[in-house]
Order: C-alpha cells, then structure tokens, then sequence
C-alpha cells in the first residue's frame, strides 16, 4: 500500500474528532452522557455523519438531524422496565442538552426485532457489535468521550464512505427498506451524497431499521 493510502484513515480520524470537538453543544452532551455512566455507551450513526456532512457542505450545525442516537449494553436485566428506566433516566439528565436522545440497550435488541421489522437479528455480545448491522456503510460510527477527555471513535468499516459522502449499502441484514428510505431523504437535504443502491434488492426481503421496541 503507498504511503498516501495508509495515511488517509489516520487523516480522517483526527478530521473526524476535530469536527466533533468543534461542535460545542455536540461536546456538552457527550459530556452528560458520559457522567450517566452507561455500559459501553456510545452516541451513533446519524448525529455523527450528519455533523461531519454538515461541516463538509457549509450548512448550519443540526441540519437534518432529527434525534440523537445512544446505544448500550447491559444484559443485567433484560426487561423492557428496566430499559425505558434508563429511557427516563437518559432524558431528565439531558435536559439542558441536544435532543431528544434516542436510547437502545444493544443487549435486548434480538428478542423484539424480527417481530418487529420481519426479519432475524443475532444476538449480540457488545454493544459496538451492532454498527457492523447498520443498513448503510456510513452510518457505522460512534464515539464515547472518556474520562481522561479522549473521543473514542469506533468505525468497523473505515470513515472513507463518511468524507467521500457516499451512501453505500450494507447487506450484514436485509436492510433495502432502511438504506432506500434514509438514502432518500439524506439526498434531499445534501444533495452532494451519491447514494449505491441496494443489490438485487428485488430478490431480498425488505427489513426496516432498529427502533426503540414498544413497552
């Protein structure tokens, strides 16, 4: 590999943590977020490119984005109570912050998504673990922010698709609904995005994003 190609990761991450550190109400809530003191917290996916993309095209900070994404994971109590108590607790501890805060134990999530979406999630034994299902390539990244102050960023595919902004689809799952249905409306806010559409997505059965599950 030639020395430019080895370089460019390593350049995306320090562009990456500079734009987050520069996004002052982004850095407030990892900040709250980091004194809950979660299991494997991470803040996820759309906040994160969307900051990234934001800086990238001259547009306002919080353009297009809609919620906040938290994940994780703890496989103390699997209940639903137990999670929409960290839901409760999440947002009274948030309050002065970016929102709303979108909490899903990583933990839980194969036990109510087939039901939910229509098709097998495995079970996981991480919380990082579920970047590597996301349905699009460029929504695979998170941060936490550690006590000693470092961003610690997790990207399993690479940051390339998030600075190239491409929106390239990821067939870990039989997400086509997911990856269209969001590639869409990224395309209507940055027009800039090239967006790879799902393959033979007519012989795959269609299967919508994670959400929180119901009570």
């Amino acid at each position: 590999m030639r020395p430019q190609a080895e370089a460019q990761p390593v350049q995306h991450r320090l562009d990456f943590e500079a734009i987050i550190r520069s996004d002052p109400d982004l850095m407030h809530l990892l900040r709250r977020l980091r004194s809950i003191g979660l299991p494997q917290w991470r803040l996820v996916a759309g906040c994160l490119y969307q900051t990234v993309w934001n800086v990238l095209t001259g547009r306002p900070r919080r353009t297009g984005t809609k919620d906040y994404d938290l994940i994780y994971f703890d496989a103390a109590d699997l209940s639903w109570e137990a999670e929409d108590a960290v839901i409760q607790r999440v947002a009274a501890a948030t309050t002065d912050c970016l929102g709303p805060v979108e909490v899903r134990n990583q933990t839980r999530v194969h036990l109510w998504f087939e039901a939910r979406f229509g098709c097998a999630y495995p079970q996981l034994s991480c919380a990082d673990a579920a970047l590597g299902y996301y349905a699009s390539i460029v929504h695979a990244v998170g941060v936490r922010l550690d006590d000693n102050g470092a961003l610690d960023v997790v990207a399993p595919f690479g940051l390339d698709d998030l600075f190239a902004m491409v929106i390239r689809p990821n067939h870990a799952l039989n997400n086509a609904a997911s990856h269209d249905s969001k590639a869409q409306r990224a395309k209507a806010i940055w027009p800039e995005v090239f967006v790879l559409p799902w393959e033979d997505e007519a012989r795959r059965p269609a299967c919508a994003a994670a959400g929180n599950p119901p009570p």
